[in-house]
């Protein structure tokens, strides 16, 4: 049988249930997509092994994936030949490439786009540095919206049809209304965002989500990740603003109005340290992406140019750590005794089986995971810190974007008949 992997796609995990077979309109829709969940949890695999991992019969099976060929959702690839009994079947695997979706981030230093085609390859990307907080939250918008039309068009050009777009933002997002409700590091309140977007955007826009920036960096993790059996995960953002995306068996933790991660506010920083929330000591302040520049290099240092890339100016740090620069050590070694007490405390709080250190943490994460796991191991009260596993981000910055673009995607495994019919009507 399938692993539980299959019913934790996006959607699911993060906004609503699986589509109900209350009709056989209905019924055919749930079928449909639960085999493109399956081949994208689980990998590409024989119509048989299909029948078999979804429970549905063979002649059912036949038929749903020659209508998924014809729509352009899956292809067949080679013959299936390890375990194969007689003669081996073709291995059925996602195709999609001629869609796209797309995420869009804006954060303290930057807008970024990251397009993903349906195997969840990148396709596009683009970041762009923006003093958000100095600047005009239409303006901003403007911005996102000037490089996610650029990036649709170019994607256009290549034959690629753009399905949804999600734009994700630091702070407390309401995410059906598409408003910012409150980003103290960018300074926003109460900023609809999602129509913001769609003005720019004009009449063709696709349809556009909103959602908190951990929460997108979590789903991309957990979406991602190749450590077996994962349904709990904790990513940590690691930017200006610091914040938590949190799954807990397999579904996204939001709590009762939608606060559930920020814990940049915890008062685990220096009590004299002022944050951008109004109040002092927050963790943000001893852990964020400012504390490790200020700690670093002198204010007139190249690192600390906003105009400046972002990715660049880490690299630079980190090119300073490799060659030994007692500063920059000094800075990262700080850092890691900053994190490690709110790190134990998540994993105290929440046992999760992966901690995933994100954003400028991850840039460090051979400097300071060792050290933090061996002070998690040492202070969590779980024997063996309760199974979690510490590892940085192999996506970067890049992971609420990326978040986004599979949130955007899951369009066509909600509702795949509709997408197929839009992609007749388009051709």
């Amino acid at each position: 049988m399938a692993t539980n992997r299959t019913e934790s796609y996006p959607r699911e995990l993060a906004m609503a249930g699986p589509p109900g077979a209350k009709d056989r309109s209905s019924t055919r829709r749930a079928n449909l997509s639960l085999i493109l969940n399956l081949l994208h949890g689980e990998g590409g695999r024989s119509r048989a092994r299909i029948a078999a991992d979804t429970g549905l019969p063979k002649a059912t099976v036949t038929n749903l994936i020659a209508e998924l060929v014809e729509g352009g959702l899956v292809r067949e690839g080679e013959a299936e030949r390890e375990g194969a009994i007689g003669r081996p079947g073709h291995v059925v695997e996602l195709d999609g490439r001629s869609l796209c979706g797309i995420g869009a981030e804006v954060n303290v230093d930057y807008v970024s786009v990251t397009a993903l085609n349906l195997p969840g390859d990148v396709v596009a990307q683009r970041r762009l540095a923006v003093k958000v907080a100095d600047t005009p939250p239409e303006e901003v918008l403007g911005t996102v919206a000037g490089l996610v039309s650029e990036t649709i068009e170019e994607l256009r050009k290549q034959g690629v049809r753009t399905i949804g777009v999600t734009l994700a933002a630091p702070g407390v997002i309401d995410p059906e209304p598409g408003v910012v409700s409150y980003a103290s590091n960018i300074g926003w309140r109460e900023v609809s965002a999602v129509d913001g977007l769609r003005r720019g955007l004009g009449s063709a826009a696709p349809e556009i989500h909103l959602e908190n920036d951990a929460k997108l960096g979590a789903i991309a993790e957990f979406v991602t990740a190749t450590t077996p059996g994962v349904r709990d995960l904790v990513y940590l953002t690691g930017t200006t603003g610091v914040g938590a995306g949190i799954i807990a068996s397999g579904k996204l933790l939001r709590g009762n109005a939608g606060f559930a991660g920020e814990v940049g506010h915890l008062p685990l920083g220096d009590p004299e340290q002022p944050c951008p929330c109004g109040r002092q000591g927050c963790w943000e302040t001893a852990v964020g992406l400012a504390a490790l520049l200020r700690l670093a290099a002198d204010p007139g240092d190249e690192v600390h140019d906003p105009s400046t890339d972002l990715d660049s100016r880490l690299r630079e740090l980190r090119r300073r750590a490799d060659q030994g620069d007692p500063r920059t050590l000094a800075a990262v070694e700080r850092l890691g005794e900053a994190l490690r007490s709110g790190v134990a405390l998540l994993v105290d709080i929440l046992n999760p089986r992966l901690l995933v250190l994100g954003g400028h943490f991850a840039v460090f994460g051979d400097y300071l995971v060792p050290a933090i796991r061996d002070y998690v191991h040492e202070t969590v009260i779980a024997p063996n810190a309760g199974g979690c596993e510490l590892v940085p981000s192999q996506l970067g910055f890049t992971a609420p974007a990326r978040g986004g673009a599979y949130l955007a995607l899951d369009a066509i495994y909600q509702d795949p008949i509709a997408i197929m019919q839009g992609l007749q009507a388009a051709g």
